[in-house]
C-alpha cells in the first residue's frame, strides 16, 4: 500500500476507489459506498483486509463531507465528480465500519499502530463522531 499521509484519500487503494467512485452512475454512487461498508462489517471477528478498510474509511469522508459539521473532501485524489446527495440511513453503516476497521484484527490498524498511528486514530475517531450525530 502505497500511503502518502494520514488521511482518507492519501494512499493509492483510497485513490484507485475514487475513481470507481466516479466511474459509477450518479444513482449507484451511494451502493458503491454502501457496499464499502458492508464488506468491512461482515468480516465480523475475521482479519479485515487493509484494502477493505481504506475504502470503507473513504467511504465514510464523502458521507460525512455531507453532514452538518463535517469536512469536504477537497484532495485531488478524491472523487473528481461531486457526489448527489446521499442518503442518510448510510450514516450508521459507516459508524458500524469504522468501529470495525478499529478493532482487532485489522491490518490496517495493525500497519498504522507498527508507526505510531494515533494520529491516523483520531481522524477516524473525527470523522465516525460526525456520522454518529448526524
Amino acid at each position: 500500500m502505497g500511503t502518502w499521509d494520514i488521511g482518507p484519500f492519501d494512499n493509492d487503494t483510497a485513490a484507485d476507489f475514487s475513481y470507481r467512485v466516479d466511474e459509477a452512475p450518479a444513482e449507484k454512487k451511494a451502493e458503491v459506498l454502501r457496499t464499502a461498508f458492508r464488506e468491512v462489517v461482515e468480516t465480523g471477528g475475521d482479519y479485515l483486509d487493509s484494502d477493505l478498510a481504506v475504502e470503507a474509511i473513504a467511504s465514510a469522508a464523502l458521507l460525512a463531507a455531507q453532514c452538518p459539521g463535517g469536512e469536504p473532501v477537497t484532495t485531488s485524489y478524491g472523487p473528481k465528480d461531486p457526489l448527489p446527495p446521499l442518503p442518510a440511513e448510510l450514516r450508521p453503516a459507516a459508524v458500524e465500519a469504522l468501529d470495525r476497521v478499529l478493532t482487532e484484527p485489522s491490518e490496517l490498524l495493525e500497519l498504522w499502530e507498527e508507526s505510531d498511528g494515533e494520529e491516523w486514530k483520531a481522524g477516524v475517531r473525527a470523522l465516525r463522531a460526525v456520522l454518529a450525530k448526524a
